[in-house]
């Protein structure tokens, strides 16, 4: 469980710094995350829009974590207050992630799939 946190901990802090190599690392290549407006992205939408600037974390806070493992998969469910710029707009949200990991030896703990909702 702790490297599952650990995990988690590392996407907050590479979401807050804009870190694209970190968020590489973290990401798997198949991901499929639902944002907040239902939209539909994948890791290299995600990747894309730190690079090119029009994602932004100002502020990332954790309120709850919540997590459970069953064998090589493991979901964290997050609730945090973000600010920052998305789609190249400035946002301040309260959010619900649902994040589902795989784990594999040579990789470690790396996101498959994610959903995003506005609380």
């Amino acid at each position: 469980m702790s490297e599952l946190l650990a995990a988690e901990r590392r996407l907050q802090q590479a979401q807050r710094n804009g870190d694209v190599d970190e968020l590489d690392r973290l990401l798997d290549d198949r991901l499929i995350a639902i944002g907040p407006d239902g939209g539909r992205h994948t890791k290299d939408d995600d990747l894309n829009a730190y690079r090119s600037g029009t994602s932004v974390i100002d502020t990332l806070t954790q309120e709850s974590l919540e997590s459970l493992i069953v064998d090589t998969t493991g979901v964290t469910f997050v609730v945090c207050s973000v600010t920052g710029t998305y789609g190249g707009k400035p946002v301040s949200a309260h959010l619900r992630y649902t994040r589902t990991w795989s784990y594999s030896e040579n990789v470690g703990w790396r996101i498959v799939a994610a959903h995003i909702a506005t609380l």
